[in-house]
């Protein structure tokens, strides 16, 4: 691992936004040993520590004069998407825009005959997109962004590109399989959800770290982890059930 990837296991691992727990589960259903909560970089310093590790991604990625606006599915991708774009620019690598989206369309005001999906009016003619997200599990939120994009750049004829999608963790999560009923079949693993995503969408998805990654390295760092409700470093019992 690079210096910038260890650094943010370790702020994963001391803001308790990595912790394991007896119980947990995803959206669908799936048992899961471990979550990843980004909400929790909820300071000025965490944000900006964030932002910073995602802009030398994007740089080290040769991203940079390939997007003209940085946008965040609401509601942590909306934090990420400024702190983000701060970065950029406090490490000279210019000033982009930065986009979120309404959970409701706005009709009055400034986007009054529009109904805007979008919060800042960032987007406009022919703008290249970057969409930028905390965490990989399903792609589910990323899917609905861009169905997001894809309606606004219709209503407004913006022909807008998406160029890819940078984001922060990697869960390396498989998609569900479900029965005849539509129950989930626990134990089974799909495809990969973000290799799906690619060979869906064609836009390529760039991760600061994987999960496996992050596990391994605190480990043999010996930096304590939340796991049910208190730190400690893993032991080989919680990296069994991982």
């Amino acid at each position: 691992m690079k210096e910038y990837q260890k650094e943010f296991a370790r702020d994963l691992a001391d803001t308790g936004a990595l912790f394991f727990a007896s119980g947990l589960r995803l959206k669908d259903g799936r048992p899961t040993p471990f979550f990843v909560n980004a909400g929790v970089f909820r300071t000025g310093r965490l944000s900006a520590r964030m932002g910073a590790f995602l802009a030398q991604l994007i740089v080290e990625k040769n991203l940079i004069g390939r997007f003209d606006v940085l946008v965040g599915p609401s509601y942590k991708g909306s934090a990420l998407a400024v702190s983000v774009a701060q970065a950029l620019w406090t490490q000279g690598q210019g000033d982009v825009a930065f986009e979120y989206d309404r959970k409701e369309a706005k009709a009055h005001g400034e986007a009054t005959g529009q109904k805007s999906r979008f919060v800042t009016g960032a987007l406009f003619q022919g703008a290249r997109v970057l969409i930028v997200d905390d965490v990989v599990t399903t792609m589910d939120t990323k899917y609905s962004l861009l169905s997001l994009l894809d309606a606004e750049s219709t209503d407004r004829t913006l022909n807008l590109k998406t160029v890819g999608v940078i984001l922060a963790v990697n869960r390396e999560q498989s998609t569900a399989v479900y029965d005849a009923l539509g129950q989930v079949i626990e134990g089974v693993r799909g495809e990969d959800a973000m290799a799906r995503f690619t060979k869906k969408t064609g836009l390529p998805v760039h991760t600061l770290v994987g999960i496996r990654q992050v596990v391994h390295f605190l480990a043999e760092d010996g930096r304590p982890v939340l796991i049910d409700g208190v730190k400690r470093p893993l032991d080989a019992g919680t990296l069994e059930t991982f």
